[in-house]
């Protein structure tokens, strides 16, 4: 089942061996790998592990799909419309039939990690009967449920579905293509019997929210020695103060301050193992605290040690927002 599209300049085949491939995406935000197994024809099973902040999809299908996206990690931007974004977090299940699949996928937070299982209806159902025994499982049935239309239906907050996609991140390799197969039909029992409910839809922001929301991020960046109050920036980037501070909690998943504080303390921390001869009192100033003991205490909540202790042990190098701050 081609899931991946043939010619695609930034993707590479890296290994292939026993019904697993293994393929690179690399471009100038970052790389990442995707590690596909067949399950069983017409069904596939991919891991998907990306440090990069945008990737470019030139996946075009005519196959009648249904693809079920599980976000371990991370963030990704998709549309929902004509100029509107909203975004799967961790968590989220995300059903699709990759119909609009092709074109340029955000991933704000510069990393997702997450599992993803395919089905390709002309081929699939054959084996699910094999498999599901006296339980009729009908792919079409569950498709039409989730997917009328082109667009993709993500379900935030399901019960259960945490642990059927964390019970495949460390599956023995002598058992997992039976162990996928099992899986694949615990997932599809849980969706046939999903209610959809009101509560399972996103929020969603238009395309101008999101590029002012991004320009502001990008400021903010630029400006960590400041402080700047969230009233000024809705006046600076005319944007109504409820609305900026709900865009940007659904595009980087935390408030404003929440997450320049953290961004704040991955900055810090990177000077501390990577400026030795710097005062904790200078790298506070670099990233806006006038108060040494201030920057201590919040460096202490983030990070869980003190700068100094922090210095002393070497750094543990885990940022709350990889790749932004190397």
């Amino acid at each position: 089942m081609a899931l991946l599209q043939d010619g695609q300049p930034d993707l590479c085949l890296l290994a292939k061996s026993g019904g697993c491939s293994v393929y690179q995406l690399r471009n100038e935000s970052g790389e990442g790998t995707m590690t596909v197994y067949e399950a069983f024809p017409g069904a596939t099973i991919l891991y998907n592990d990306f440090h990069m902040a945008y990737c470019d999809s030139s996946f075009e299908t005519r196959q009648d799909l249904l693809c079920i996206d599980y976000c371990r990690e991370g963030r990704m931007e998709y549309a929902v419309g004509n100029d509107a974004f909203s975004y799967v977090e961790a968590g989220d299940l995300k059903v699709d039939r990759r119909l609009k699949h092709k074109g340029y996928f955000s991933l704000p937070l510069s990393h997702y990690h997450g599992i993803s299982m395919c089905f390709d209806l002309s081929m699939a159902p054959m084996e699910l009967a094999h498999l599901a025994g006296d339980y009729p499982l009908d792919l079409a049935a569950i498709q039409r449920k989730f997917c009328p239309d082109a667009r993709p239906r993500v379900i935030h907050g399901a019960p259960s579905v945490d642990h059927i996609f964390q019970e495949l991140c460390a599956v023995p390799e002598q058992i997992k293509m039976p162990y996928f197969r099992v899986k694949i039909l615990e997932l599809l029992l849980y969706l046939d019997a999903l209610e959809l409910g009101s509560g399972t839809e996103k929020p969603y922001f238009y395309r101008s929210q999101v590029e002012t929301v991004k320009a502001i991020r990008s400021y903010l960046v630029e400006h960590l020695e400041q402080h700047i109050t969230l009233e000024a920036l809705s006046r600076q980037y005319q944007i109504p103060l409820t609305t900026m501070k709900a865009c940007f909690k659904s595009v980087y998943g935390s408030p404003v301050n929440t997450y320049m504080r953290a961004l704040r303390m991955d900055r810090a921390a990177l000077l501390l193992r990577k400026e030795p001869e710097a005062s904790v009192t200078e790298i506070a100033g670099a990233v806006g605290y006038d108060s040494s003991s201030k920057f201590a205490a919040a460096f202490r909540a983030v990070k869980g040690q003190t700068p100094l202790e922090y210095r002393r042990g070497g750094g543990n190098p885990v940022l709350s927002f990889p790749d932004e701050t190397e």
